[in-house]
Order: structure tokens, then sequence, then C-alpha cells
């Protein structure tokens, strides 16, 4: 009588589902201009969302929609100015003057004053000034670098987010199965109704996870869609593979990336740029020279006279002496930096690649002997239950022990392309992990 009950509970239930989509249909056929809740009109934003992102993609959005690129690139257009400024000359002096406001006796003269550098202070500007610029481009490369690096990182840890949420779904299927199985078992009065409760106490355990793991996966993609410049995100899925690994690069060939890396260059460029400035206030330290050229005109001896002049300053009290033992400390500053930075630059990337082979090792062991050993222990764990030869507290354990394994894996891959983005960040390579080998080098 019971079951009869539930049997028409259950055949209501479904015809009041069907009634309700047949009805949610027939008014949806109804509205058919009417946009879905977060589209757009043209359906623009739900296209995006539909369309799984790539990482070529996702790069190219950052780059496009990130504003510290437009930023650096408007200290480039700026610190071009310094360069067309560096590059001129001095101006020519036009000078007047009369003597004596008699007009019998009144001497006018017109001169031009024409300022000449010397010892090099136009060629150690210009210089100083191109240095600069050079310094404003590498920091725009720097900085494109870095964001790429970071969309790298944050997209497979997205997508291995992702696969953790189809992971758990996947546990919880099994786990509701096992459920109905020992839920049939208990009817037929061949185990104890306490096996149901485990089994539905474990089944919740595991829908807590998919919780977590949906949570997990929402806060990646925020992660993500932020570096994209886009809150809320709009897209849902990524499309890549995880589980090709990135390369670890052998030390030589850190070390060739390492000379040649955006981070030691900009350093080095601000290096010479401090010894261009030295060379600056050195030049200032020779006096120019200033010829005058112009016209003398007296009323009392009614004709005109050529005028020719120079004048020097006499370097006796100021030498440029300070400005000049400035330029030199901090051109010894700027070299003890980028020697500094050569050192905690190699660190950080020989501790990225030994984590990177760390992680690869950890990975090749886990789909070497980990997860084959797990999977084929909860297969023979769920055929022997079902077979009457396994309880089910046995089966759970396989199960727990199967998922959290394949979930380390794929934290270990996410982890693995983190580890390769951090080694690319410093040393510049703007290849995507996705397009590399899995092979080791």
């Amino acid at each position: 009588m019971l079951k009869d009950i539930h049997n028409y509970n259950a055949r209501a239930v479904a015809a009041g589902l069907l009634l309700a989509l047949m009805t949610g249909t027939a008014f949806a056929q109804l509205l058919p201009t009417a946009p879905a809740l977060g589209q757009s009109a043209n359906g623009v934003e739900q296209i995006e969302a539909a369309t799984p992102l790539t990482l070529q993609k996702a790069v190219a959005l950052a780059l496009e929609a990130n504003l510290d690129l437009t930023v650096a690139q408007r200290e480039i257009e700026a610190v071009e100015g310094q360069v067309i400024q560096g590059r001129v000359r001095p101006n020519p002096e036009l000078a007047y003057s009369l003597e004596d406001q008699r007009t019998p006796t009144r001497t006018q003269s017109v001169q031009i004053n024409l300022p000449i550098e010397l010892g090099g202070k136009r060629a150690a500007r210009i210089a100083a000034a191109e240095r600069g610029r050079d310094i404003a481009v590498e920091d725009l490369n720097v900085r494109r670098i870095e964001i790429r690096a970071a969309v790298v990182a944050a997209f497979f840890e997205t997508l291995a987010a992702q696969e953790r949420v189809a992971l758990a779904l996947d546990s919880v299927d099994l786990a509701r199965k096992a459920t109905d199985a020992v839920a049939k078992r208990v009817a037929a009065g061949k185990v104890s109704p306490v096996e149901e409760s485990k089994a539905r106490v474990a089944e919740a355990g595991v829908r807590v996870e998919l919780a977590q793991a949906q949570s997990e996966h929402r806060n990646a993609r925020g992660r993500l869609a932020s570096l994209l410049g886009a809150n809320p995100p709009r897209f849902t899925l990524v499309a890549g593979n995880v589980e090709a690994l990135p390369p670890v690069p052998s030390f030589d060939s850190v070390q060739q990336r390492l000379s040649v890396s955006p981070t030691l260059r900009r350093a080095q460029l601000e290096m010479e740029r401090r010894r261009s400035l030295v060379d600056l206030e050195r030049s200032k330290r020779v006096p120019d020279v200033t010829f005058s050229l112009g016209v003398k005109r007296s009323n009392e001896l009614q004709r005109d006279q050529l005028l020719f002049g120079v004048s020097v300053p006499l370097p006796l009290f100021d030498r440029n002496q300070g400005n000049l033992l400035e330029a030199l400390k901090r051109e010894d500053k700027a070299r003890d930096e980028l020697q500094a930075l050569n050192v905690r630059v190699g660190t950080e990337v020989m501790q990225a690649r030994e984590r990177l082979d760390a992680i690869r090792r950890e990975v090749e062991v886990l789909q070497r002997d980990v997860l084959p050993g797990a999977k084929s222990a909860y297969d023979a764990a769920t055929i022997g239950f079902e077979n009457g030869k396994f309880n089910f507290l046995e089966v759970l354990d396989a199960q727990r022990t199967y998922f959290a394994a394949k979930s380390q894996y794929l934290k270990a891959l996410a982890e693995a392309h983190r580890a390769a983005a951090d080694i690319d960040r410093v040393l510049g390579d703007s290849t995507p992990n996705a397009d590399k080998p899995s092979n080791q080098e």
C-alpha cells in the first residue's frame, strides 16, 4: 500500500513538472522578442557567455582592456617630448642698448648673442633622454608580459576548477546511485536500514564537496574576468587542455633567457641612463661660450661701428661639483640595484623551475600509479557491492580515495601552469603554455 502511494506521488510530481514545462514553453512563445535575464536586446552577451573562452582569446582581451598598458603608452608619448627637447640648441639673444638721452650725443647698439654649448652637453642630454624613452618602452613590455603571465595562470586555474566541478558532479551522481542501490537492498531486506542512513549521509557530504568546488570555480572565474576587464564575467566556460603540461626549461636555456630578461633589461637601461646623466653633469663643468655680433650707431660721430664680443663664465666657485657627485652616486646605486636584481631574479626563476619539475614528477606519479589504482579499486568495490561481496562503507572509502586523488591531480596541473607562468613572467617568454609541447627538455 505504501509503495503504491509513493508511486502515485511520484507520478503526480512528474505530471506537475511536465505541465509546468509546457506552460513555460507556451508563455515563452508568446514573448519572442523579450531578452533573457542578463542578455542585451541583440543577444551579444548571451553569445559571449555561451562561447567557451580560449587562452589566446583571454590574453588578447586582457591586453586590449588593461588600463595599465594605456598608462605606460602615455608615458612613452610623454618621454618622447624629453628627446625632442634634448635635441634643441640654445636660442640666440637679441640685445639693444641706448646711451645718453640727448639726441646729438646719443649712441644706440644692436647685437645678437649666440651661446655655444661646449663639453658635449647636447650629446649627453640627448643620450639621457633616449635612455629614458627606452626605459618607458621596456616598462610597457614588462607590464604586457606580467599581464600575459597572470592571465595564463588564472586561465588554467579556472580550467582546473571547472574540471573539479565536473568531477564533483560525477561524484554526486555516483553517490546518488549508490544510495538508491542501498535503498533497494534495504527494501529487499538484504541489509540493515543503518546502511541506507550511512549512504544518505555520504551523499550529503559529496554534495557539500560539490558546493565547495562550485564556489572555487566562481572565484577563479571572477579573478580571470577581472584581468579581462569584464565584471561580471561574460563567459561561462573556458576551453583548453589542462593536462598539456608546460616543459621544464634546461639550465642553459634559463641562463640564456635570463640575460635578455625584460626585468633585467629595464634595470640595465636605468644604469645606462644614470651614466648618461653623469656625462651630462660632467659636461656642465665646461663653461659655454657666448659670441656677440652687432652694430653701434653714434649720432655724434655720424657713423656705424661693428661690435664683436666673446663672453666666458669663470668657474671659480660653482663647478657643478654637487650635481656631479649626486649623479655619480646614483649611478653606483643603479649598478648595485642591477646586481641585486640579477641575483633575486635568478633565484626566483630557479625556484619556479624546481617547483615546476617537482610538480611534473608528482603528476607523473599520479597518472602512472595513483589514479589507475584508485579507479581500479573503486570499480572493483562497486561491482563487489552490487554482487553482495562488499559492504557500502568499503565502496564509500574507495570512492573517496579515487575522487581525492583526481582532485589532487587537477590541483597539481593548475600549479604546474602557474609555475610556468612565473618563469615566463620573469624571462619574458610570450608563448602561451597551451601551445608548448608537454615533453620535458
